[in-house]
């Protein structure tokens, strides 16, 4: 069965990186009617952060990348499921040690006795002579009697890969097509550290053949490895699988993507109010063209189009912008029934506090911000005068010289605006026309300028100075509301 698997390391946050290898990996599993594993690489016990495995499931799930294999969370606790576990690294050392004496019986691999201080000297001195730095094969020359002194004597030791120089390393790359290597320059790298830790490479070998992953899907920073991998897999006598090396993703000023231009971090982006179909449909276009001018894809169009050969080799660029708008296009798709269960839980404490917390003036706040909404998070700031019992006066903003409005044409505005709109009913603040006329023939009747009328009444009923229309604003807050705030404008002018 065509296998695919995601391996993250427990050391913090998910990587955006990671989400779309995560995404392509399920995507592909998925689209063939395979199988997709999540396995923790938490070999690295200085880095493991504590909660981060907790973290990472809960992500995946909130995205809705479901998997086969692994460990999951029933009432908080990790379990594991499926026939390959344990799904931890760390808790598999034996049977990477296993592997390992066997590379070590065949003459694949070999015990390594140097200190730090002499692999330091050593690569000083192949850099000072502008060489690559690389193992010189020192214990490589050690004898069975000399390994097995220094064994007694409890002198710490490494276990290193002995890469075969006889023929080059060659493999197909999904995405890149073919790759060779000399092998005499790839280093004889470390398998098992001096703790008894496997490093990524033995393990992850060693996992996907177990697990039986066919398809590896992951970073092109790992394109370097694949030989070392490859070796050993030809070491053990086994067949490697198919491999895919996705590019990188690049800021816009395509530098590799990192924390100091930007959130990388796949919950930063849902804390920030994205929704997952927007994070979902824009991490798949990170390096996949659909070959079409389509854009917008669910989940599931996403397992029925997508195809790991149209990958592109080049760096795929991180745009927010882009984001944004796609983000903006999916919060427009939603209900404002929908939209409100998104939203509440995240407002303030203004909106629960709030007399007018009553849901058909909540759905009809949500219905006029909804087209201007880029992110949720945006929807508190943009929520706020409808909640709040008392808009801020303030004078700085009421008088414009842009709008060409003085305190004397601000309380002649508001003074005429609330007589109008004190002789509709209530009925006519449903719909803009009846409320549009009235203000109209305000501002023809004193020989005004549109903006010298609904610029007052705008800042009188938000405080703010971006807010929807005035026509919106009035409609949203509904006749009582609106007139109670131009009269409290009205006093303090006054």
């Amino acid at each position: 069965m065509l296998t695919t698997r995601f391996a993250p390391s427990p050391t913090g946050f998910l990587h955006v990186g990671g989400l779309r290898t995560a995404l392509y990996s399920y995507l592909f599993a998925r689209q063939n009617k395979g199988k997709f594993i999540l396995r923790i690489e938490d070999t690295d016990q200085k880095r493991y952060v504590e909660g981060a495995t907790e973290s990472l499931i809960n992500t995946l799930n909130w995205f809705g990348l479901e998997y086969e294999e692994g460990p999951e969370l029933h009432d908080n606790k990790i379990v594991e499921k499926g026939p390959s576990g344990p799904y931890f690294q760390s808790a598999r050392t034996e049977i990477y040690k296993k592997y390992a004496e066997e590379l070590l019986a065949h003459g694949h691999a070999y015990r390594c006795f140097c200190t730090e201080e002499r692999l330091t000297q050593m690569r000083e001195k192949q850099t000072a002579q502008k060489l690559a730095p690389m193992y010189d094969r020192a214990c490589l020359s050690l004898s069975a009697q000399e390994i097995e002194e220094k064994m007694k004597k409890g002198e710490a030791y490494v276990i290193r890969q002995k890469m075969s120089y006889e023929q080059k390393i060659v493999f197909e790359d999904t995405i890149r097509g073919h790759m060779e290597f000399d092998p005499k320059n790839i280093d004889d790298q470390v398998l098992i550290k001096s703790d008894g830790f496997p490093t990524y490479h033995l393990a992850n070998v060693v996992d996907d053949h177990l697990m039986g992953v066919t398809h590896v899907i992951r970073g092109e920073e790992w394109l370097p490895s694949t030989p070392k991998h490859i070796a050993l897999y030809q070491a053990l006598g086994w067949q490697h699988p198919i491999f895919a090396h996705l590019p990188l993703l690049l800021n816009p000023d395509k530098t590799k993507l990192s924390k100091r231009q930007g959130d990388v971090a796949a919950e930063d982006y849902i804390k920030k109010g994205y929704l997952r179909e927007a994070i979902i449909n824009f991490i798949a276009l990170l390096g996949w063209n659909p070959g079409t001018t389509d854009e917008f894809f669910t989940l599931e169009e996403l397992i029925e189009k997508f195809s790991i050969d149209r990958v592109q080799k080049a760096g795929a660029v991180f745009n927010l912008e882009k984001l944004n708008w796609l983000n903006g296009h999916y919060i427009r798709q939603k209900s404002p029934e929908e939209l409100a269960k998104l939203i509440t839980p995240t407002l303030p404490d203004w909106y629960k506090n709030s007399p007018y917390k009553d849901e058909k003036y909540l759905l009809k706040a949500i219905k006029i911000i909804q087209t201007r909404l880029e992110t949720l998070t945006q929807s508190a700031e943009m929520l706020k005068f409808f909640f709040v019992t008392d808009v801020e006066f303030r004078r700085d903003l009421l008088l414009s010289e842009k709008m060409k409005v003085d305190a004397a044409i601000a309380k002649l505005a508001l003074e005429e605006s609330l007589k109008a709109l004190e002789s509709l009913p209530e009925s006519d603040f449903e719909t803009e026309e009846k409320i549009k006329a009235v203000l109209t023939e305000v501002i023809q009747k004193n020989n005004l300028k549109n903006g010298q009328v609904l610029w007052p009444i705008r800042v009188a009923l938000t405080g703010e100075q971006y807010s929807p229309g005035t026509f919106e604003v009035i409609i949203g807050l509904g006749k009582e509301i609106s007139l109670k705030r131009i009269r409290e404008y009205l006093d303090k002018l006054r």
